[in-house]
């Protein structure tokens, strides 16, 4: 992946992800997919599903599509300045996107079955609050908990959009198999976290920061019960990284840092990475990641 340089003056757009988890015999995993190499976002790069917010994700009939009250969703978040609505969307987005780029979906008593169906449908040309409507489904927003909010810097470091990124954790519905959709992305795995950071620090996959500062915070946690208690005993915090120039190089740093506008850490593990050795790493090494 390329550095950029080109500063940006457009508003973060916003949109959601779905950080999918599952228990397995070494721990715990999360579910990465790999980029189209020719996408103009993070190509080439693993990433969680996730994408922008539709303007449509809005206008679903949440009443009909929907476990739980608007204003509930709109809590969760711990977003006072944004409407209920606009809350409820992004959950939708984080859903939607989850679907169309897994194949997992999120919907009350849906197998595998459903999901295929729903799968074919959309593939069909129908759209996704068709699809739910057609198969009378309604979203379980209850088994995603809100984990953090990102936001891009106006001098991002990998492209030159930026986003405003709702992350959410789920435990992956035990009869549902998650899978890339070869079109969007081309390559998914479950990997531990650890494992993850250490593929790659050795070259053998591309992550951008906000995953590597999440696989660094999930990897304190040993099941999927633990990250999902830790999700429901806090309020998602806002990560606004900022960029400066380290020794020459490119650096990120997070709220809790001595150069960050926001002196509480916001997050476990380091406060700043610097882009050396075509990566993005502590100041300490690998290990600066779990310290």
């Amino acid at each position: 992946m390329e550095l950029n340089s080109e500063v940006i003056t457009t508003p973060p757009r916003p949109a959601a992800t779905v950080v999918m988890l599952r228990d397995a015999d070494e721990g715990l995993e999360v579910f990465l997919l790999k980029r189209h190499g020719l996408s103009d976002v993070l190509g080439g790069a693993y990433v969680f599903p996730g994408g922008k917010v539709d303007p449509s994700d809005a206008q679903l009939d949440m009443k009909a599509h929907m476990d739980q009250p608007l204003q509930a969703l709109h809590a969760a978040l711990n977003e006072p300045d944004i409407a209920p609505l606009t809350a409820a969307s992004l959950y939708v987005a984080a859903l939607r996107e989850a679907f169309e780029e897994s194949g997992i979906l999120f919907a009350q008593g849906a197998s595998a079955e459903h999901a295929a169906q729903a799968t074919a449908l959309l593939r069909t040309g129908h759209a996704f609050d068709a699809v739910l409507s057609h198969m009378g489904l309604r979203l379980q927003t209850s088994s995603v908990l809100p984990w953090s909010r990102w936001i891009t810097p106006r001098m991002p470091s990998l492209t030159n959009k930026r986003f405003d990124t709702r992350f959410f954790v789920s435990a992956v519905p035990s009869n549902q198999i998650a899978r890339h959709d070869n079109h969007e992305t081309t390559a998914s795995v479950w990997l531990q976290p650890r494992t993850a950071l250490a593929q790659y620090w050795q070259g053998q996959i591309e992550l951008a920061p906000p995953q590597i500062m999440s696989l660094a915070h999930l990897a304190r946690h040993a099941s999927v019960q633990s990250v999902l208690q830790a999700a429901r005993s806090r309020l998602p915090p806002t990560i606004e990284p900022e960029p400066f120039e380290h020794e020459g190089a490119r650096a990120i740093c997070y709220p809790g840092d001595e150069r960050h506008s926001v002196r509480a850490q916001a997050l476990p593990g380091p406060t700043r990475l610097v882009y050396r050795n075509k990566r993005f790493e502590p100041m300490t090494g690998f290990d600066g990641l779990f310290d």
